[in-house]
């Protein structure tokens, strides 16, 4: 028979039960679990699906009364002060036994309490998010999230048939903090919050802000992921790595969209996992010589088109590829082979789904409520509101928790312009101006200055960089220099300029000259990286090969020469994948690169070519010890429009022999091309992009050229080069 409604002594009061039943208590701990009542402890409970409820104890069962005119809500005296558990029966004979999870106290400590109120909790991932823990004796998970306005946060999924009322959460003070303690939820547990808003409406399910894992696409729950306990293997390269990311240091990055590297074709087109890219992805960059892996965006993103930019789960790497452990399996892979791994970082905007960060609590929490300063016109996309601390905080922490949870070596920031100003992409009156009246963007400002600080100041060996396309000053210069604080600066006016210049016939670029040495101008006003990103071969763009004039020989010889140029140029190396090879395609995020190309020897050759470059990048200091200093560069011949030619010197440190790269962009070979050079004696033809390896006509200097005492070009000596048609050709001193 069904447990009737009684009057009898109970510890809950019939408007606490029927704001329980209507899941609109917002103290439902003060209400439910254990209570002393005059001396004798007393259980409430609520289970809407049972029709009588018993708490067993040492084996023994005792009847919980049901509460008159609120069904599921239960309250009797339980004996003794041992633990119990709760036992539901159902009028179809069904039966069931369940921890209570209101027996069990707050996990956050006062300290947690502290910082996350004050918004300065540089680890709040080791506080918020669902953690897999054991409790007053319980296995279970934590959960505990940031939701200040709400009047009531629950966490919901198949362990309570997603019924908010079940386990409503503990509200911790001012901290704006829920959490609660769920025995018997574990790893792979699915959940979302449920949370009821500031007047009373009932928000859409939201996914964790801090959450470790998602499900697959097109699903959107959170996953719990218990990422403890991971053995790390590459303590060699964690001690070095400072060294491999310093300024002086050859820095030659592959970028890299996982989801189309490389795909199985003849398995249903899929990505590669984690596990499977740790030898294929990891090998194959090493191989070619690169020294870092930049990953586009892999925090959680629902929507494959927008390539990650559009994060959801900034704590969890995607599950496209496997979980966060195997996410581990491919960094430790990369740094035994020596090579570091650098994540595109986006903490520029997030998108509108329901399910994200957009009005977590019922209010513009971690966007602002004007959408002049909150909205993206562009991308449809809110603007994280960086004056407010907890936000702040909360990317900092995002930060931090990538390169100390994932060994993670540098992160690149994405759309910093997009940040730096207020009026971004904004017409006259779509904007707020700062307090001073002015554009700049004085939280965002802060918040990278402190995320700077931050990560190199609690990390060793780290390295950052900026996606900065305006001339806004001391992207990397120190923070108390004045600076943003960032390692690194992409050269965005450099990749513009020599591209524009690469792409015209020439027979025209004698009138565009300047648009490869402009660069120089500017070259150690930062630290820079020269980048040929994913964004120069998508949208009509064409691939680098496309881009290049003339017919189809010209085409690689003009792609070889400008990389070349790239490699002999001051500052970082960045390539995007596939135009390693010259894919002739832009590039599509659905499909794999076309490595059926490497096929045609010219595209071989190519790859060959890169794999060169990076090889004598990293072997000669003067290629990059200096590449951030000004006394590292010298010009032999930049004004030479006519025959489009350029020709300059790479130097090191003291102990360091001089390169000389001479680039040739007419389709005219120059035989008996005066040089002036720093040294007399013997210079070694280090590389010619065109040698018949790399795809070319196979001619230069038969290997090396002899600088004799006769002075060209400001230098004490010269020589005789034969530069072939569309090149470019490095020399190395070899000595008297």
């Amino acid at each position: 028979m069904p447990s009737k409604s009684t009057d009898l002594k109970t510890a809950i009061s019939h408007e606490d039960a029927r704001r329980i039943v209507v899941g609109q208590h917002d103290d439902p701990f003060a209400v439910l679990g254990p209570h002393t009542v005059d001396g004798a402890r007393f259980v409430n409970a609520f289970d809407p699906g049972a029709a009588r409820i018993f708490a067993v104890v040492s084996g023994k069962k005792h009847a919980l009364g049901a509460v008159r005119d609120a069904p599921g809500v239960f309250s009797g005296e339980v004996p003794g002060t041992e633990p119990y558990l709760l036992c539901g029966e159902d009028d179809a004979g069904g039966s069931w036994e369940m921890e209570d999870a209101f027996r069990f106290g707050p996990v956050m400590g006062e300290m947690d309490e502290y910082l996350l109120a004050e918004g300065t909790h540089e680890r709040i991932w080791k506080v918020l998010g669902a953690h897999v823990i054991e409790h007053e004796g319980a296995l279970g998970t934590h959960f505990a999230v940031w939701a200040p306005n709400a009047r009531r946060v629950s966490v919901v999924g198949d362990f309570n048939a997603w019924d908010g009322r079940r386990h409503p959460m503990r509200r911790r003070g001012a901290t704006g903090v829920w959490e609660t303690f769920v025995p018997g939820a574990g790893d792979g547990t699915v959940y979302k919050f449920e949370i009821l808003g500031i007047d009373g409406t009932t928000m859409p399910l939201k996914a964790d802000p801090v959450g470790f894992g998602s499900q697959h696409a097109p699903e959107n729950a959170s996953v719990v992921r218990d990422i403890s306990g991971f053995g790390w293997d590459d303590a060699q390269w964690m001690s070095q790595r400072g060294a491999r990311n310093a300024r002086t240091a050859p820095i030659s990055i592959y970028e890299v969209h996982l989801g189309s590297w490389r795909r199985k074709v003849e398995n249903d087109n899929r990505m590669l996992s984690y596990r499977e890219l740790t030898t294929e992805l990891v090998d194959y960059v090493a191989d070619m010589g690169f020294t870092h892996i930049e990953l586009l965006p892999i925090s959680e993103f629902p929507f494959d088109g927008s390539w990650g930019y559009q994060p959801v789960g900034m704590f969890a790497p995607t599950i496209r590829f496997g979980p966060p452990h195997e996410f581990r399996d491919l960094i430790e892979a990369a740094h035994q082979k020596g090579v570091g791994v650098v994540l595109d970082w986006v903490p520029g905007h997030f998108p509108t789904d329901a399910h994200g960060l957009g009005r977590f609590d019922g209010t513009a929490l971690y966007e602002h409520a004007d959408l002049r300063e909150g909205f993206h016109q562009d991308w449809n996309t809110y603007i994280y509101n960086y004056g407010r601390r907890e936000v702040s905080n909360y990317l900092i922490s995002n930060a931090l928790y990538w390169l100390e949870e994932y060994h993670i070596d540098g992160l690149r920031v994405d759309a910093v312009a997009s940040m730096l100003y207020r009026d971004y992409s904004r017409k006259d009156g779509e904007w707020v101006p700062n307090k001073d009246g002015g554009r700049e963007n004085y939280e965002t400002i802060d918040m990278l200055q402190r995320m700077n600080v931050t990560v190199y100041g609690k990390v060793d060996g780290i390295m950052t960089a900026a996606e900065e396309s305006t001339s806004f000053p001391g992207v990397s210069r120190p923070v108390d220099d004045g600076g943003l604080g960032f390692g690194y600066k992409w050269n965005m006016g450099w990749m513009n300029d020599t591209l524009e210049y690469m792409k015209k016939d020439p027979i025209h670029r004698k009138h565009h000259h300047h648009q490869m040495t402009f660069g120089l101008h500017y070259a150690f006003s930062e630290n820079f990286i020269l980048p040929i990103s994913h964004d120069e071969v998508v949208h009509g763009k064409g691939s680098m090969l496309t881009k290049m004039p003339g017919n189809e020989w010209e085409k690689f010889a003009n792609l070889r020469a400008y990389y070349g140029f790239m490699w002999g140029h001051p500052g970082k190396k960045l390539l995007f994948m596939g135009q390693e090879f010259a894919q002739r395609t832009e590039w599509n995020h659905n499909i794999s690169l076309d490595w059926a190309c490497l096929d045609d020897e010219r595209h071989a050759g190519m790859q060959r070519l890169v794999r060169d470059l990076n090889t004598l990048y990293r072997a000669e200091p003067a290629l990059h010890v200096k590449d951030c200093e000004p006394d590292g560069f010298q010009w032999i011949e930049s004004t030479d429009a006519e025959a489009s030619t350029y020709a300059w010197i790479r130097r090191g440190g003291e102990d360091d022999t001089p390169v000389v790269i001479i680039s040739n962009f007419t389709p005219v070979e120059r035989s008996g091309w005066q040089c002036g050079l720093p040294h007399e004696g013997r210079w070694r033809e280090a590389l010619n992009t065109d040698a018949s390896t790399y795809g070319g006509g196979d001619r230069g200097n038969m290997g090396e050229v002899i600088a004799q005492g006769a002075g060209w070009h400001g230098q004490p000596a010269s020589a005789r080069v034969t530069l072939p048609p569309l090149s470019t050709v490095i020399l190395t001193f070899e000595g008297s």
